[in-house]
């Protein structure tokens, strides 16, 4: 009976491992003693519940037209309407249901950006910090290449050579921020390499495949996981940039770099078109930066304090 117990135990997952238990309350200790950190996961936390239900909350359709409400002012304003909180655009649709449905935009972006850059940038780093030679030769001087564009610059030069859309332009910045990760990985991977528990995996027989993935790349994850959330902010910054200079997501699409630059020829007479995609950008890239400060004082152990 107690057989029987154990491997169901076992099959339930982390959540009955009191090791995995401890880990988690050892890592929300110092996570919460950074106050920042927390309040930014509230607001991530609050991010993702409004985009996921964007269709619900959101007053009108993203698209939807009010040819009689262009540029109508917040509803604090004088001539808002209710029915628009945060006013129209130039060509009357609702600021507030296009920030809401942005929120899908901009989360999908950092999502799929920082996983192709964090994949890519493992494997390429592990391959880079296991076997050395010429091979880490080669792959460290093209990662040197690509670092010494400003990121902005390369990632416009890529999407002009694949065309312009929000596919191509995620594309582009992942290849911008897969040296990051190569090269974090590289530095873990060198550092973990000549380790006794390593050795004991080599002499057992282990093959280079489950050295690399297996039993080095699992102690290596900490600064990975720090790098690819400020890697999601930087994302978002990009791929709003790229759509302010209309490389990136294309009209109507409600993306908060493509609002902001509908409406920057109505800077002087209409703040409220630009003030709040802009402020929105803020939070949000605030937000997880914040989370990326907290997450490396949890898994940094040279930042834990006694």
């Amino acid at each position: 009976m107690t057989d029987t117990n154990t491997v169901t135990a076992t099959a339930t997952g982390i959540g009955t491992d009191p090791s995995f238990r401890a880990r988690f309350a050892e890592f929300w200790f110092y996570f919460s003693e950074n106050r920042g950190a927390v309040i930014g996961l509230w607001v991530f936390i609050a991010l993702v519940i409004v985009a996921l239900l964007a269709p619900w909350i959101a007053p009108h359709a993203p698209a939807a037209q009010f040819r009689d409400a262009v540029l109508v002012p917040p509803v604090w304003e004088e001539g808002g309407r209710p029915a628009f909180l945060l006013g129209t655009d130039p060509v009357g649709r609702d600021i507030l249901s296009r920030l809401i449905h942005g929120t899908r935009y901009s989360l999908f972006i950092g999502t799929i950006v920082t996983s192709l850059a964090l994949v890519g940038g493992i494997i390429v780093g592990v391959i880079a910090g296991y076997f050395r030679g010429w091979v880490d030769t080669v792959i460290m001087r093209v990662m040197d290449i690509i670092l010494a564009f400003p990121s902005l610059l390369l990632a416009l030069v890529l999407v002009a050579v694949l065309g312009p859309g929000l596919t191509n332009a995620m594309i582009a910045i992942a290849l911008v921020l897969q040296p990051h990760f190569v090269r974090l990985t590289r530095a873990a991977v060198m550092a973990e390499k000549t380790r006794d528990y390593v050795v004991a995996a080599k002499v057992a027989g282990a093959g280079h495949l489950r050295l690399m993935f297996r039993t080095i790349l699992p102690n290596c994850l900490a600064p990975l996981i720090v790098q690819g959330t400020l890697s999601f902010s930087n994302a978002i910054l990009d791929a709003a940039a790229l759509g302010f200079l209309g490389m990136g997501a294309q009209p109507p699409t409600p993306e908060w770099g493509t609002m902001l630059a509908e409406a920057r020829e109505f800077i002087l007479r209409a703040w409220w078109v630009v003030t709040f995609p802009g402020l929105a950008i803020l939070v949000t890239v605030l937000a997880i930066n914040l989370v990326g400060d907290g997450l490396r004082d949890a898994l940094d152990p040279k930042l834990k304090r006694s």
